[in-house]
């Protein structure tokens, strides 16, 4: 299995860095082109740097394009006279459905969301396939995935909030603990490093504890805020002023989420008709 990188900026970069040491038994070469040829200069061992983007998708059997969504489906575009007939292609962009896609390819296609947590090989990466894809082909991809974390699949409707719940989430998670250590520091001497390094040794041991035990977030408050007791007086609050916060976090995120994609639809709707009238993009008009 050969695997082709389009676009080499920090996931490009990143996923050529994975597979190059992931050991995974059918991965043969991994290939990778960039618009700017001098970040590829810092291509790891074992990467082979093509030329031009049709060399790269003769030559791969799953094609990651990571690039910016103004420019996916010219990409697309231009590489998919070179595809294999059974060539998987894979965009790291959700904002452009599978239906805008399919009307410049017909082609066995995936979306996959990885997370920032992939650079430590614990990745919650999201994944949907459109109706062309066999088992196989997500076998393989998974099989790839697999090597910066986890793997989940879920509709293509669903990608939106699924990006708010793993991919977003570590800032979310930051900003909220972020807010925590500095209003700790208003009340105490301890260093303001030492806080931080609580805090988060604390909230990683917490969340392995729940993944291990299998425990509800609801039974780690029962056995740490006894009844009457400090921890009460604490997560009391936190019940009562987080959830209108929370709520206005998703409403603000996932109506951003939906702007951006109009605008993208919009954008590519112009550049399209711009360059090539036979195409419609008919989603969102």
């Amino acid at each position: 299995m050969n695997v082709g990188i389009i676009g080499y900026g920090s996931m490009g970069k990143m996923l050529a860095d994975k597979f190059a040491v992931s050991g995974i038994r059918d991965l043969e070469q991994v290939f990778v082109t960039n618009r700017s040829k001098e970040k590829l200069g810092t291509a790891p061992a074992g990467v082979t740097v093509c030329g031009e983007n049709r060399e790269l998708a003769a030559k791969s059997d799953v094609v990651f394009v990571c690039v910016r969504p103004v420019d996916l489906l010219a990409i697309i575009k231009e590489i998919t006279p070179s595809l294999k007939q059974d060539t998987l292609l894979v965009s790291l962009n959700g904002n452009i459905s599978f239906e805008m896609i399919g009307q410049i390819a017909e082609r066995k296609t995936a979306k996959v969301i990885p997370g920032l947590t992939a650079e430590i090989n614990r990745s919650q990466s999201l994944v949907c396939y459109n109706e062309s894809v066999t088992d196989e082909d997500k076998t393989c991809l998974k099989k790839l995935l697999g090597c910066i974390g986890n793997v989940i699949e879920l509709p293509e409707k669903e990608m939106g909030m699924g990006s708010e719940l793993v991919s977003c989430m570590p800032g979310f998670i930051a900003s909220i603990f972020d807010v925590i250590c500095k209003a700790a520091k208003k009340h105490t001497e301890i260093p303001d490093e030492q806080i931080v390094w609580m805090v988060l040794s604390t909230l990683s041991a917490t969340g392995d504890l729940m993944l291990q035990k299998d425990m509800t977030f609801e039974e780690v408050v029962t056995r740490v805020a006894t009844r009457g007791g400090i921890t009460q007086e604490g997560t009391a609050v936190v019940y009562e002023k987080l959830p209108e916060v929370a709520d206005e976090l998703f409403e603000k995120t996932l109506a951003k989420r939906r702007m951006v994609a109009e605008e993208t639809k919009k954008a590519l709707g112009c550049n399209m008709e711009a360059t090539d009238p036979s195409v419609i993009l008919t989603k969102g008009k």
